[in-house]
């Protein structure tokens, strides 16, 4: 996912600020398609697969507009986004009852899935309904261009460099047809919004026709979502964490973690120590419901006082998806609101 999801990362890498720094100069696109394509034939990529991949290929601008506009909990920005407007906008009744379905539809798959890899089925469902509507859509973006035009441009080259030629390598082994590839601006693809080198590392086959196949393959885009968090810190048993109630005489400052995170930095900088329940429980943190037995940390999207949530090593398998607390959050309400029968 970590999509870039920018939809997701399956994939995906921590969004930095736009252009506050000077770009060193770049070259003309057609120059450095031919350097690019130099360099792609030296390392083994067939002309073949060069021509139908990226022949005739321009940039893209609207990409390269898109790319300097994001804004996200991330960006610093003087009027940052709040969680619940964020939330309003994506656990709406439509995604609700559209998830609700899917579940009663594919039941008996979803319990194969969970038994295999440890993920609940709900919460696939949660990342499913978020990344694509279910399958519905899933960006009309040529992959290739968008990852070519990105890496050109230069602020993040190496990250997009890296996806193009995955995408290349997933023309050259045959996983899938250059038509295939159309996503998002950042380049995920498919129903689970998968980065190029996501799908080569965690895509599964779950429908056992022989392919990963997560353009058209429910099972498919499932059992790959299902590996994906497995291999980035899914614990199975161990739920994502629940939303709880923080005293008015709580000391923040006595939970703050002194231990700087080195990646996703922004998002997890706004966990807590991990504490465990029973020392939660002793600072006066409740919940509806009783705390998982695992090293929590608190999270306050809005800040003290909006709503705040107790989480575990599986929620940060969430933003390993997508870094983003705001991501992680609605998946994880999502998968709830859709663990309730109908």
């Amino acid at each position: 996912m970590k999509r870039v999801s920018l939809p997701s990362l399956a994939i995906a890498a921590a969004v930095l600020g736009t252009s506050a720094f000077a770009q060193p100069a770049k070259p003309d696109f057609t120059a450095w398609l031919a350097e690019y394509r130099a360099t792609a034939t030296a390392r083994g990529v067939s002309p073949a697969t060069l021509d139908a991949v990226l022949g005739g290929v321009t940039a893209n601008d609207r990409v390269v507009s898109l790319d300097r506009n994001q804004a996200d909990e991330s960006a610093i920005a003087s009027a940052p986004a709040r969680f619940d407007s964020y939330l309003a906008r994506r656990l709406d009744s439509v995604r609700i009852t559209a998830g609700q379905k899917a579940a009663e539809r594919m039941s008996s798959r979803l319990a194969g899935i969970e038994a295999q890899y440890g993920v609940p089925g709900p919460l696939l469902l949660g990342i499913w309904g978020m990344e694509s509507n279910y399958g519905s859509f899933t960006g009309n973006f040529d992959v290739p261009r968008s990852l070519a035009t990105l890496a050109w441009d230069g602020r993040r080259a190496a990250l997009f460099t890296k996806e193009l030629d995955a995408a290349l390598t997933i023309v050259e082994r045959g996983l899938a047809t250059p038509g295939q590839l159309k996503g998002s601006w950042a380049g995920a693809m498919g129903q689970p919004q998968f980065l190029p080198s996501s799908y080569l590392a965690y895509a599964r086959d779950g429908d056992g026709d022989g392919r990963a196949d997560i353009w058209g393959s429910e099972p498919d885009t499932l059992a790959s979502i299902a590996n994906y968090l497995r291999e980035n810190g899914w614990q199975p048993g161990v739920p994502w964490g629940l939303p709880v109630t923080v005293p008015d005489s709580f000391d923040r400052e006595s939970v703050r973690n002194p231990v700087r995170p080195t990646t996703c930095v922004r998002p997890l900088e706004r966990h807590s120590l991990p504490l465990s329940a029973a020392e939660w429980t002793a600072r006066g943190i409740t919940a509806a419901s009783p705390l998982p037995d695992a090293p929590l940390t608190l999270v306050e999207p809005d800040g003290p006082g909006q709503g705040a949530y107790l989480v575990t090593a599986s929620y940060r398998a969430l933003m390993n998806y997508n870094c983003s607390n705001f991501y992680a959050l609605s998946v994880a309400l999502l998968g709830d609101a859709l663990a309730t029968p109908r």
